[in-house]
């Protein structure tokens, strides 16, 4: 693992540090999965990953966060997503992913706040801004911090630290969600 590698985990490690404590998305992916562990490894008990149940989540990806956060300590729940009760949502625009992240991202920032946790984070990373993505403008409008942008950390340079964490996620292809098939 190079240097550069290495200092960009150390300055993900200083932001989640500054964060205090956080609400992690959860989806099960690479990312998410890879955020979740160095989050809970920095601060402990003052992270809980959340994954939203729906329709449009595959089953596999929940037996996936599950196992994650049961092999690395991670304190875990379940909610359940209601994109699919949103006409803006099952009318299929082309920002469809915005009204399912803002759905989404409106519930873990109430449990957040009611839990007494100071930010939603997700698993964007830098790749993921060089791409039209509708549920990053939910994020940003709902405030959801995305530490792994500010950290500079791109999919591979993740895959490659959550290689070296044992992280069962590393070589996992992209999936994206099943409404986004349609």
């Amino acid at each position: 693992m190079t240097e550069l590698l290495l200092d960009k985990e150390n300055g993900l490690r200083q932001i989640l540090s500054e964060i205090e404590s956080c609400l992690v998305a959860l989806s099960g992916g690479v990312d998410s999965a890879y955020l979740a562990v160095v989050a809970t490894n920095v601060l402990g008990r003052n992270v809980l990953a959340v994954t939203a149940e729906s329709p449009s989540y595959p089953s596999n990806q929940k037996e996936i966060a599950m196992d994650v956060a049961a092999r690395y300590g991670i304190r875990h729940e379940f909610i359940r997503s209601e994109e699919l009760g949103d006409p803006n949502y099952v009318g299929n625009p082309v920002n469809r992913c915005f009204y399912c992240k803002h759905e989404l991202y409106t519930k873990l920032k109430e449990i957040a706040r009611d839990r007494g946790f100071c930010y939603v984070i997700d698993g964007n990373n830098l790749d993921d801004t060089r791409d039209y993505r509708p549920g990053r403008a939910a994020g940003e409008e709902l405030s959801v911090r995305s530490p792994l942008i500010e950290a500079g950390l791109r999919k591979s340079e993740i895959r490659q630290l959550s290689r070296a964490w044992s992280l069962p996620t590393w070589d996992q292809p992209a999936s994206a969600c099943l409404s986004s098939r349609i």
